[in-house]
């Protein structure tokens, strides 16, 4: 099977190359390779390759910046997952497209199913709600995946912040009353070839197990990073409300995602705390002298 993967730089681009399965052919392409924000790009490349299957883990992930970026947000997110829908089905490829928690607006008091009304509370979260709908009005059997809080050691994510100001800062201040599932990258991108392999179509949600506010991702962070000798030293991490720590984009306080019909499939996630413990351990070996 040969698979082309848009966002190949991007932390979830990276482990759907390390977990590839046996006997797939895996291009991974950047955006000096493929610009997905030009339409005439996505059809040139796919219809070139004519991969049996495209995943599109590329996106525009600056949920603050998107307030002063609408269009380019919506561009990314929101018309060229369309576009690659389009392509792959012209010929004749499986697609699959990576979303986000943020298509809903947290007030809900139970896990959020697959098919639950999505109510985005920013321009982040309209543009992933806007990808979706593109996909699958243009290929009515490509699979959306859903996640939340994705992190892996490299790049930009929360784990990685956290690290650094624990390392450079007398405290830490993190925001304990928003709610949803720390989700590591390689544990996404099984999923994503779990669900593959399943012949999954439509929406499915996939995070690790279990529920964290910001601040108990944080604390969970230290004591690890600790253990692991990726900190020399524990500093106080005080929790503190979301009004406390305005940003210009709002984000659901309680969007945890259902994952009961992507576990019947797969088998359950590990928790987020495992997984967490697995990313930073990975992280300090890379560190470790030779």
């Amino acid at each position: 099977m040969k698979v082309l993967v848009t966002g190949a730089q991007g932390q979830l681009g990276r482990a759907l190359a390390a977990a590839c399965p046996p006997g797939v052919s895996m291009m991974a392409l950047g955006r000096d390779r493929l610009d997905i924000g030009q339409a005439g790009d996505v059809h040139r490349v796919i219809g070139g390759e004519a991969p049996d299957l495209v995943i599109n883990a590329a996106a525009y992930t600056a949920v603050d910046r998107a307030e002063a970026e609408p269009e380019l947000a919506m561009r990314l997110n929101g018309a060229a997952p369309g576009w690659l829908a389009t392509a792959a089905r012209a010929v004749g490829a499986r697609f699959v497209h990576v979303s986000s928690d943020f298509v809903f607006d947290g007030t809900r008091a139970s896990p959020y199913p697959p098919d639950a009304p999505p109510n985005p509370l920013s321009v982040y979260g309209r543009s992933k709600l806007e990808g979706e709908r593109a996909v699958l009005a243009a290929h009515p059997d490509a699979l959306v995946v859903r996640t939340a809080w994705v992190h892996d050691g490299q790049g930009r994510n929360f784990v990685r912040t956290m690290l650094g100001l624990m390392q450079t800062r007398e405290e830490v201040r993190v925001v304990c009353d928003q709610l949803g599932t720390p989700t590591h990258a390689p544990s996404l991108a099984r999923a994503i070839w779990g669900l593959v392999a399943a012949e999954a179509k439509g929406v499915f949600h996939w995070t690790d197990a279990g529920v964290a506010s910001w601040y108990d991702f944080a604390v969970a962070i230290q004591e690890e990073g600790l253990a692991l000798g990726l900190l020399d030293r524990a500093v106080p991490v005080r929790p503190i409300r979301t009004a406390d720590y305005p940003t210009p984009a709002r984000r659901p306080a309680c969007a945890i995602l259902d994952k009961e019909a992507s576990w019947r499939l797969l088998g359950p996630a590990r928790h987020w705390r495992v997984e967490l413990r697995s990313a930073l351990a990975a992280l300090a070996a890379a560190r470790a002298p030779a």
